[in-house]
């Protein structure tokens, strides 16, 4: 496809842009002579607004060189599980330089592009979060400028528009601007970017101002593999005053800063890691608005510009403490300034991932935003002393600020400060209750400047404290924490999780002797009726009551104790509880006590199990427990809300099964998890596709319904006369638990009702969604027959559904893409083997990646035939290749019984095409060929006729010949194969020849 707009030379390009400086001005919309007024002297003209500037971007690209404005892509990755957010503006347009786009889509179409970027850097490999506050530029959150031509201009117009917008648009003078490239890097064999530099110098940029560097600074690589390329960097230096900077450039001196990247991608790496020219160039460039705002507001930091600035004036506002003043490290006493910084940096992530429909939760991007807003509420309260509420309140500045570019904002403003306050409200609640923990070792610790780290891993893993958070209020005391002993707690928490279930309850579990003795003494059975005392606040959300409780026994090392210390681990028997305990498939609840006298007294509820009757927390003390005391229960909310929400979907799976698979399935076994939902059932024939679509749907329909779940107690014969009902085969009490969906019970155990047959009714001990509708989105993401007959389905709901659809849709597209390009065909053997490496690597990510099953299948099913379709191609191109080389041979050789030469072929699998045909075609003979490669290795190929065995073996003539190579060889006494490499090809032709000759004689 040509581009819409024709391409100028760049020549005409700057004679024009000269000429029409004013309307260059124009594209900002300020009157003319605006400028950076550190670079011009002590004239005072009004800086540009961010907005301006950001439009202003656009507007060049777009009216001047033709690009197409693009909106900014959410900060959710599209089906890229290995990515946490959008952390580039490249992310978006992967599949143009990954060949994958749809040829249908509106991707493929692209040429030239522009936009500005939402972009998030926090946690997996690119993370700024704890370096954010520190200093005046670090963010989580920031804007990326780019421009992209995709298969449209390189390095030439590239740079001359970069150059253009900064020197002219923008008016940043050229004295301060210095430009990179890439020098060369010869273990690679890749040469200096000469090209690149010698545009900078046509532009006018002084020798002087233009600076080679290494692979690590000037190389751009998306990955491991894929497309890759030199790039050159645009740096501004903030002194100026006539000296030369070019010393400070890529030094990490703040006085000399990179603004833009300008990325050539012209190579893709091989997974041998070698580099092969790209069929089409691209340009990929990236200016982070952020730090050009420094420049053109003439300002040092970031936080001063207009981004910021109105945010950190609310927040002085909104606090009352003393204003922001820019102060970093020591200079900064109370932390104030870095405060000011976090929660404006915070507030901006915040509100931009809700917006995108990332919301504070327990797991991936969730967890690191949930982290991202307990860290601005910290500081918020600890360090600036803001009301309740305070950060939610700063939302609508954020909009102000960001709203009119990304328009989400504005749409979704007060379902971003609702969700913010909600977890605001949370952690500050325990926030409360650590730093009462924190003050009350303190004073306990005498003249000792280490922390427990008990208390320290305590606060992290039951009330949510960010590591790093308990860190910088133990500094602020001037108290040390042992990160190593931390590291080593966190390594026992891992490794106990990953221990089988028994194995870690083992400790713990009441044998026959307890019981009897619990018995003997009196001790009554465990009120657990509390943990089903939650209910639907009026705002939506599950709201879960505290329990107050009496201790009535420690166990310990398998015997009953009064009391337990400090620093112990227990079981801890109550007279009541609100814990789940693990039963009927559901994991068991996670959460804290507090001691019922001294609120700050906390003891973390790690498991709990049930046995006999009685309910055993286990629990680590951190104060000692004593039989009597009086304490207070709080379950982890998030965890139970996620076990509440799998456990009532487990239950809408088993009716979908029996609806579309028909009475004969039968629940074989569950097991429910904050994570996932783990369902056996049998059946009398494998399940299709097509079921597992049908078995959705059901559920789906159930979901939109929004029916409500009824729950009552019945005596078991009863409940076991119901029709329909739902029921494992084992022991139940007397009394049960009827979980029905969307049916009172009593109109279920009415007698002659049907009810049953038609809904979900099963008998269930475990913790339920109140309505149905809460489960959100729901999709089984595996499903197989381990044992013919028994159907193990794992699925997920919520947030886990919709990603794992988003990634097969994803998925789906580019596999639609090859498909297109696979039945084209290749016309040559290097294309059809990279579209048959293609298909092979895909198949590795659709296996690999969590998908709805009846997707994975369909594009598994797909893949195997595109497979197929591609390796047949390949094998008939080189068999047509090979009958070619064959014959020139055969030419030059005639009929003579030994051939050994070097012939240019690109795999072993031609060359011994090759060979084969040569003896097909001469019988009797013998055939060594040899090819070289660029890399330096060189292939071996050969054949003998089986009448000189055993004598003369196809394998031994391999392995002497490629042993003189410093290579290794195998194969059978007829053919055999291997590689090398040599500087001395032809002595290794006299070799081979030789070796041949010697065996021949005898």
């Amino acid at each position: 496809d040509q581009p819409t707009t024709p391409v100028i030379p760049p020549s005409v390009k700057m004679a024009a842009a000269v000429a029409g400086k004013g309307s260059a001005r124009r594209l900002l919309r300020v009157p003319p002579g605006w400028y950076c007024s550190s670079c011009q002297g002590t004239r005072s003209v009004a800086s540009p607004s961010s907005a301006r500037v950001r439009q202003a971007f656009l507007q060049f690209f777009k009216e001047r060189h033709g690009h197409q404005v693009v909106p900014s892509a959410p900060v959710r990755p599209r089906g890229d599980p290995g990515l946490l957010f959008v952390n580039a503006g490249m992310n978006q347009f992967k599949p143009i330089f990954l060949g994958s786009a749809d040829p249908r889509s509106e991707l493929a179409s692209y040429r030239r592009v522009v936009n500005s970027q939402k972009c998030v850097r926090a946690g997996g490999k690119h993370n700024d979060l704890e370096d954010v506050g520190r200093d005046v530029y670090h963010h989580t959150f920031f804007e990326m400028l780019g421009n992209w031509s995709f298969g449209d201009y390189f390095k030439e117009e590239a740079c001359s528009m970069a150059w253009e917008l900064l020197t002219q648009v923008y008016e940043i003078p050229k004295d301060r601007l210095y430009v990179t490239y890439f020098g060369g890097d010869a273990s690679l064999s890749l040469s200096a970017d000469e090209e690149s530099r010698e545009i900078w110098l046509s532009l006018g940029v002084p020798p002087s101002h233009v600076l080679p560097f290494q692979l690590k600074d000037n190389f751009w690589e998306m990955g491991d593999t894929g497309p890759c390329g030199p790039c050159t960097e645009i740096h501004y230096d903030h002194v100026g005053r006539g000296r030369n900077a070019a010393a400070l450039v890529n030094q990490g001196n703040p006085e000399v800063v990179e603004i833009w990247n300008l990325v050539f991608m012209q190579y893709s790496r091989e997974a041998d890691g070698s580099l092969q020219q790209l069929p089409e160039h691209h340009v990929d460039t990236g200016m982070g608005l952020e730090r050009l705002m420094t420049i053109l507001q003439n300002k040092r930091s970031n936080y001063d510009t207009d981004l910021f600035t109105p945010l950190l004036d609310a927040i002085h506002k909104g606090c009352g403490g003393p204003s922001y003043r820019g102060l970093v490290g020591e200079a900064d006493p109370g932390s104030v300034d870095m405060a000011y910084r976090v929660v404006a940096d915070h507030v901006r992530t915040l509100s931009v991932c809700i917006a995108d429909g990332v919301y504070p939760g327990m797991s991936g991007a969730e967890l690191v935003l949930r982290q991202i807003l307990r860290r601005a509420v910290r500081f918020c309260s600890e360090v600036l002393h803001a009301p309740p509420g305070f950060l939610a309140s700063l939302v609508p500045v954020v909009v102000e600020i960001l709203g009119d570019a990304y328009p989400e904002l504005r749409k979704d403003t007060d379902t971003i400060m609702n969700i913010i306050s909600a977890h605001e409200d949370a952690f500050l609640s325990s926030l409360l209750r650590g730093r009462h923990i924190i003050n009350r070792t303190l004073q306990q610790m005498e003249h000792s400047k280490v922390f427990p780290v008990e208390v320290a891993w305590s606060l992290h893993s039951n009330l949510g404290f960010p590591l790093d958070l308990i860190g910088l209020m133990l500094k602020e005391k001037g108290v040390q924490l042992d990160v190593a002993a931390l590291d080593h707690l966190a390594r026992e928490d891992a490794e106990r999780k990953s221990q089988p279930q028994q194995e870690q309850r083992a400790g713990m579990h009441l044998d026959l002797h307890a019981l009897a003795k619990l018995r003997q003494d009196g001790v009554p059975a465990t009120d657990d009726s509390p943990k089903f005392a939650y209910e639907l606040g009026q705002d939506g959300r599950y709201v879960f009551h505290p329990c107050q409780a009496t201790v009535l026994m420690l166990y310990r090392d398998g015997s009953f104790q009064k009391e337990v210390g400090r620093g112990q681990q227990c079981g801890v028997l109550l007279d009541r509880t609100c814990f789940y305990g693990e039963q009927g498939g559901q994991a068991p609840d996670q959460g804290y006590m507090l001691h019922a006298a001294q609120q700050d007294m906390l003891f973390p509820v790690v498991s709990v199990q049930v046995s006999g009757g009685y309910v055993v927390h286990e629990v680590i003390v951190s104060e000692t427990l004593k039989v009597g005391d009086q304490v207070q229960l709080f379950v982890d909310e998030a965890q139970r809300l996620a076990c509440m929400t799998n456990h009532t979907a487990t239950h809408l799976l088993n009716f979908a099964l029996r609806q579309v698979l028909g009475d004969g399935t039968e629940q074989q076994g569950s097991h429910v998890t904050a994570e996932y939902l783990r369902f056996s059932t049998s059946t009398k024939a494998p399940i299709t596709m097509q079921q597992l679509l049908d078995v959705e749907s059901v559920i789906q329909e159930v979901i939109k319904r929004n029916e409500v779940v009824y729950t009552g107690e019945a005596p078991i014969k009863l409940a076991s006369a119901v029709q329909g009902l739902r029921k494992l085969n084992e022991v139940y009490p007397d009394l049960v638990r009827v979980v029905s969906i969307g049916v009172p019970v009593e109109r279920v155990l009415a007698a002659q009702s049907k009810d049953a047959t038609s809904t979900s009714v099963e008998l269930c001990c475990g913790t339920h969604l109140l309505q149905t509708g809460d489960v959100q989105d729901f999709t089984i993401v595996s499903e197989r027959q381990l044992v013919k007959g028994i159907s193990h389905i794992v699925a997920v709901t919520r947030e886990q559904a919709k990603q794992a659809r988003e990634a097969g849709q994803t998925l789906a597209k580019e596999v639609d893409s090859l498909t297109v390009r696979v039945k084209l065909g290749g016309t040559v053997i290097d294309e059809a083997q990279r579209l048959s490496k293609e298909v092979g690597q895909l198949t590795i990510i659709v296996d690999r990646t969590t998908i709805p099953q009846w997707q994975k299948r369909e594009l598994q099913a797909t893949l195997k035939t595109l497979q197929r379709t591609a390796n047949t191609a390949v094998r008939k191109l080189e068999i047509r290749l090979a009958a070619e080389k064959a014959d020139d041979l055969l030419a030059k050789y005639s009929n003579q019984p030994v051939i050994i030469d070097t012939i240019p072929v690109e795999s072993p699998s031609v060359l011994m095409k090759v060979v084969n045909q040569l003896c097909d075609k001469v019988p009797g003979s013998s055939v060594m060929l040899l090819s070289p490669q660029a890399s330096g290795q060189v292939f071996c190929a050969c054949q003998v006729s089986k009448s000189s065995l055993p004598v003369f073996s196809a394998a031994d003539w391999a392995l002497a010949v490629c042993t003189q190579m410093g290579g290794k060889a195998g194969g059978s006494g007829v053919v055999a194969r291997g590689s090398g490499t040599t500087s001395d090809l032809q002595g290794v032709l006299t070799a081979a020849l030789e070796y041949h000759c010697h065996y021949d004689n005898e």
